[in-house]
C-alpha cells in the first residue's frame, strides 16, 4: 500500500472516529453470542429485529450527537440543567449505566479469558493456564494503556480491534461456506412461536440498541471537538457506525444460520461456538473465531473502563482528562470488576444475559429525554428536530418500552 493511500485511509478512519469507538463498544462477546445463537436456532428469521435495532440506533445517535454539537454540552449535563428534577434523572441514568456496564465487564472479561484459555488448549494441549492469571495479564495491560493514554490512543486501539474483528468474521464466513439458499429463504420476517423467542428478540435489541451507546455518543463527539458546523459529518459518522453494526452482526448471524441451523445444532454460549465450528471449518477457523471474538471482547472492555469517569465528568461538567487522578482511580476500580466472576463463581454467559436484560430496562430513560431535548426550541433554536426525526424518535420510544417489557419478563 502506497504512502498516499495509507494517508487517505487514516484520514477516513479519523473522520469516523466516534463511530468506530461505538462499533468497538457495541459489538462485544454478548452481541456475538446473541447473534450466533439466534442464527443457530432460527436461521435468519430474526434478522428483521437486528435491522430494526440498527435503524433505531442510528436515529438515537443522530439525535444525541445533534444536541451535543448545537449546545456544546454533553447529554447528562443537558438533562441535569434543563429541567427542575433533571439532576435526579441524570443521576439515575449515570448510576444505572455504570452498574450495567460493570456487570457486563465481568461477563466480557470472563468470556475473553475462557476463549484465550481455549486457544492455548487447542494449540499446545495445555490447560494449566487458569482464567484468573489470564485476567491479571489483561488488567495490567489495560491499566498501563489507561495510565499513559489519551482519547486518540484509545481510538487507535479500538480501530485495530474493530478491523481485526470484522476481518475474522468475514474470513470465517467464507471458510465455512454457509448455505446461501438457507440464508435467503430464512430472511422472511417472523417471530417463531416458541418459548424464549421474544426474550431473544429483546436480547438482540439490548445488545445493539444499548442505552449506554447514546450517552457515550454524546461524550465521544464532544471529545472529537466537533461543533454545529459538523452536523453533516456527525450524521455520516452515525450512518457508518449503524450500518457497520448491521453488517458485522448480520455476518455473525449468517455464519450460524447457514451452518449450525442447517445441521440442526443449537448454541448456548460463546466458547461452545468454537467447539461447534471446529469440525465444520477446521482448526484454522476455530483460531480465527477465537481471535475475532476476543477482539470483540477487548474492544468492548476499553470503553467500559472509561464509562464511569466519563459519566462523572459529564454529570458534573468537569473537563475530560484521561490522565487525571479521577480517571486513573475510577479506571482502576472498574478494572477490579474484571475479577468479579472469580469471586462470585458465576459462568460468564449467565452474567452477560443478566447485564443485557438490565441494560434494556434503561433504554426508555435515555430515549424519552432526548425526544424532549431535541424539540426544545429555546435550547436548539433553528436546529430542533424535523418531522422525520420526530417520527423516528417516537418509534424508538415505543420500541424501548416494548423491549423493556420483554427484558423484565426475561429477568423475573
Amino acid at each position: 500500500m502506497s504512502a498516499k493511500t495509507s494517508n487517505k485511509l487514516l484520514i477516513a478512519l479519523s473522520a469516523i472516529g466516534p463511530g468506530l469507538f461505538l462499533i468497538g463498544y457495541n459489538i462485544g462477546t454478548g452481541s456475538v453470542t446473541t447473534m450466533a445463537r439466534s442464527g443457530a436456532k432460527y436461521g435468519m428469521a430474526l434478522f428483521w429485529a437486528l435491522l430494526l435495532s440498527c435503524i433505531f440506533t442510528y436515529v438515537l445517535m443522530v439525535a444525541y450527537g445533534k444536541v451535543t454539537l448545537v449546545t456544546g454540552r454533553t447529554a447528562l449535563f443537558n438533562i441535569k440543567t434543563r429541567w427542575k428534577y433533571g439532576n435526579i434523572l441524570a443521576l439515575y441514568i449515570m448510576i444505572a449505566l455504570i452498574l450495567g456496564e460493570l456487570l457486563a465487564l465481568m461477563g466480557v472479561t470472563g468470556i475473553v479469558a475462557d476463549l484465550l484459555q481455549e486457544g492455548v488448549r487447542l494449540q499446545w494441549g495445555y490447560t494449566g493456564l487458569s482464567r484468573f492469571w489470564i485476567i491479571v495479564i489483561l488488567v495490567v495491560t489495560m491499566y498501563a494503556l489507561l495510565w499513559h493514554g489519551r482519547y486518540h490512543h484509545f481510538e487507535r486501539v479500538l480501530t485495530f480491534f474493530v478491523i481485526l474483528m470484522g476481518l475474522c468474521f468475514i474470513v470465517v464466513f467464507f471458510m465455512v461456506r454457509p448455505s446461501f439458499t438457507a440464508l435467503l429463504t430464512g430472511l422472511v420476517p417472523r417471530v417463531p412461536d416458541e418459548p424464549g423467542a421474544f426474550a431473544l428478540v429483546a436480547a438482540m435489541a439490548g445488545t445493539t440498541c444499548s442505552a449506554a451507546v447514546f450517552i457515550i455518543r454524546s461524550i465521544v463527539v464532544a471529545e472529537k471537538g466537533w461543533t454545529a458546523a459538523d452536523l453533516d459529518t456527525e450524521k455520516k459518522d452515525a450512518f457508518v457506525s449503524a450500518t457497520s453494526m448491521l453488517f458485522l452482526s448480520g455476518i455473525i448471524m449468517a455464519v450460524s444460520a447457514g451452518t449450525l441451523h442447517v445441521m440442526g445444532m443449537e448454541l448456548e454460549n460463546t466458547v461452545e461456538m468454537i467447539h461447534l465450528f471446529q469440525p465444520i471449518g477446521g482448526k484454522i477457523a476455530a483460531f480465527i473465531l477465537i481471535f475475532g471474538i476476543a477482539a470483540a471482547g477487548l474492544s468492548t472492555i476499553f470503553p467500559i473502563i472509561l464509562i464511569a469517569p466519563w459519566l462523572v465528568s459529564d454529570y458534573t461538567g468537569r473537563p475530560r482528562d484521561i490522565r487525571s487522578p479521577l480517571y486513573r482511580i475510577l479506571g482502576f476500580i472498574g478494572l477490579l470488576f474484571c475479577f468479579g466472576l472469580e469471586i462470585l463463581q458465576r459462568q460468564p454467559p449467565a452474567m452477560m444475559i443478566f447485564s443485557q436484560a438490565f441494560q434494556a430496562c434503561i433504554l426508555p430513560a435515555v430515549a424519552i429525554p432526548i425526544f424532549i431535548l431535541i424539540n426544545d426550541k429555546e435550547l436548539l433554536k433553528n436546529h430542533k428536530a424535523t418531522a422525520k426525526l420526530n417520527c423516528g424518535l417516537a418509534a424508538v420510544v415505543l420500541f424501548s418500552l416494548l423491549t423493556t417489557y420483554f427484558a423484565l419478563i426475561d429477568l423475573f
